[in-house]
């Protein structure tokens, strides 16, 4: 079973995913796969170079993830370039993880973790989707004390991503994750028995 797992930033999707894969679910993390489509020699890093030059390339020879991120998140047609190349590198490498794990367990679940999924079209690839929510007061809080941002660059970024109260709509499953571990955890359980899974 093929499970997308999506939310929006700071909403808890590596903690919802670490309870799925203790559970024995497979994960497919699409910002892990991110960063392998960028390391050295691979065709997405030669891309990003002709695009932004050399300065967003650090000593080692390796993407400077931060250089790159001060650009493209305050200039939106230089994200919409960026993600040009991006997607389609990493949803061909999702695909062939997916499509690897579902071979090694068909009775298992894979999960693919896409922050990005609605945003990216990606919604008609999963068979069902599951969105971790917090509202939106909350994502904003938890997003400036995890990155230490201000909270005018915590709103920019959260508004760069389709809000989540519409994502929760779209959803099959929808974990509330603004209550303690606990709340979550019981939330997942309930989906693993309501699944099949158990």
């Amino acid at each position: 079973m093929i499970l997308g797992l999506t939310g929006g930033i700071a909403c808890g999707k590596s903690t919802v995913s670490a309870m799925l894969v203790r559970r024995g679910a497979h994960l497919v993390d699409a910002d892990k796969v991110a960063r392998e489509v960028v390391l050295p020699g691979e065709p997405a890093l030669n891309d990003i170079i002709s695009l932004f030059g050399r300065r967003v390339i650090a000593e080692d020879g390796s993407l400077d993830r931060r250089e790159l991120g001060s650009i493209v998140f305050a200039d939106a047609d230089k994200l919409k370039q960026l993600e040009r190349i991006l997607h389609p590198a990493i949803r061909a490498r999702m695909r062939q993880q997916v499509e690897a794990s579902e071979a090694a367990d068909p009775k298992g679940l894979v999960v693919a973790d896409i922050p990005l999924l609605y945003e990216t079209g990606q919604a008609d690839s999963y068979p069902r989707i599951m969105v971790v929510y917090i509202p939106r007061t909350l994502q904003i809080e938890r997003l400036m004390a995890r990155n230490s941002l201000p909270m005018e660059e915590a709103v920019r970024r959260v508004d760069l991503q389709l809000d989540i109260e519409e994502k929760r709509k779209l959803a099959d499953y929808v974990i509330d994750n603004s209550g303690d571990l606990a709340a979550t955890e019981r939330q997942i359980d309930e989906y693993w028995h309501e699944a099949g899974l158990a």
